[in-house]
């Protein structure tokens, strides 16, 4: 359609979402279906939380705010990244967005010019190379498969790093494979970082505090401080305290950068939600506990699933650090027959298949850059987990 505009050809829909739509529409429809495909948290959000926003509507803080978050969450942002992460950030470093999604898309559509590439390890979040299509840019992808867990070398960076080079788009632990960096691999890529003074840093951070096997998280600018003028540290309250449909995301950066974000979010979203913000910041200064009684749950059904699809004809799936996901890979079942006689021919072929006869939903490995692979989200109860295993195990045993 010659209306719409030429910029909208170079994107796609984002695979994790349309996935889940078709999963809730087939259980609507009375099927038996298993969904493993949502990046959500199956807690609901903790009652204090719940009751920050409460109160916020009963003393009327339901009007505008201030376009980049209230002063009363900027503030406990910065508290957050000072006793979390030991980065030290004034009000006026801090931004806050509907979600973390648009904290990207600000900071991209208010620093790219055309020409500009951005280096993206592979897999990725499947909205990172469409945003900077989007923005006018040229996603840089750098393969980063299971011989590394996952894991982008400091070699595999320098090779992707060309005069053309503005930013690094760095998230850990990871969506989709849950791989997380420590210390010592952060620093050997922030040290070729420091060679690339024209490049920049964007963490997603958004899985932080969800890490297993007393993993110490560490991000960017905390192990290398010289590249603090040049980082753009992203969280959010979405994961790790269940707030995913409060939809508030927040970044810290240097001031020129939050500024020129601003701006952007002033012509479009504007402020984000009153009631939401005022929730976050019970989130952000209230009690922490109940985030490590939630790993305790997720380290359990971690465990559960990465040994029953090991235990699937044909399937190979890495323990990882961090977040709630596995990625394992399908190649020992491609070029494999379903019992209808369809070949299977790539992940995506695969994850069909599965949800034809099993009605079990995940999400192809192509959607976020690297097959042949999958995403399981095993942010859902674990008898449910049990079961989509079980069935897993039995499509995989029946191709021939």
């Amino acid at each position: 359609m010659a209306f719409i505009a030429d910029s909208l050809s170079r994107v796609q829909p984002s695979a994790t979402m349309a996935i889940s739509d078709q999963a809730r529409n087939l259980k609507a429809a009375g099927n038996d279906i298993i969904s493993l495909s949502a990046g959500e948290p199956d807690f609901d959000t903790p009652d204090n939380i719940k009751a920050a926003a409460i109160q916020a509507i009963r003393d009327g803080d339901t009007n505008y705010t201030d376009v980049s978050g209230t002063p009363a969450l900027k503030a406990a942002i910065v508290a957050k990244f000072k006793r979390d992460n030991g980065l030290e950030y004034s009000t006026d470093q801090v931004i806050v967005c509907t979600g973390g999604k648009q904290v990207l898309y600000n900071a991209l559509i208010a620093t790219i010019n055309p020409g500009d590439e951005v280096v993206i390890p592979a897999p990725f979040w499947v909205s990172y190379p469409d945003m900077v299509h989007l923005a006018g840019g040229t996603p840089v992808i750098v393969d980063v498969t299971a011989e590394t867990s996952f894991r982008m070398t400091a070699e595999a960076l320098e090779a992707a790093i060309t005069p053309k080079t503005k930013w690094l788009i760095f998230n850990s632990p990871s969506n989709p494979s849950g791989a997380a960096y420590s210390h010592d691999e952060l620093k050997a890529l922030t040290d070729v970082l420091m060679r690339h003074p024209q490049v920049w840093v964007m963490t997603d951070d958004m899985y932080e505090h969800l890490v297993y096997d007393d993993f110490t998280f560490a991000t960017p600018a905390e192990v290398e401080p010289a590249l603090y003028e040049r980082t753009l540290t992203v969280n959010g309250v979405s994961k790790a305290y269940c707030m995913t449909g409060w939809r508030i995301g927040y970044a810290a950066g240097p001031v020129p950068l939050i500024k020129a974000m601003a701006k952007v979010q002033s012509q479009s979203t504007s402020n984000p939600s009153s009631i939401s913000q005022a929730a976050a910041v019970e989130a952000l200064n209230g009690t922490q506990d109940f985030i490590g009684e939630h790993n305790e749950v997720f380290k359990e059904r971690r465990d559960l699933v990465v040994s029953m699809l090991n235990q699937a004809n044909g399937m190979e799936c890495l323990t990882p650090d961090g977040a709630f996901y596995v990625y394992p890979s399908c190649a020992g079942c491609i070029g494999k027959k379903t019992p209808s006689g369809k070949v299977i021919e790539n992940d995506f072929d695969f994850i069909t298949a599965l949800l034809d006869a099993e009605g079990v939903a995940v999400v192809h490995g192509a959607a976020f850059g690297l097959s042949p692979h999958f995403r399981i989200s095993y942010a859902t109860a674990t008898e449910a987990l049990e079961d989509a295993c079980q069935r897993i195990q039995r499509f995989c045993a029946s191709l021939t």
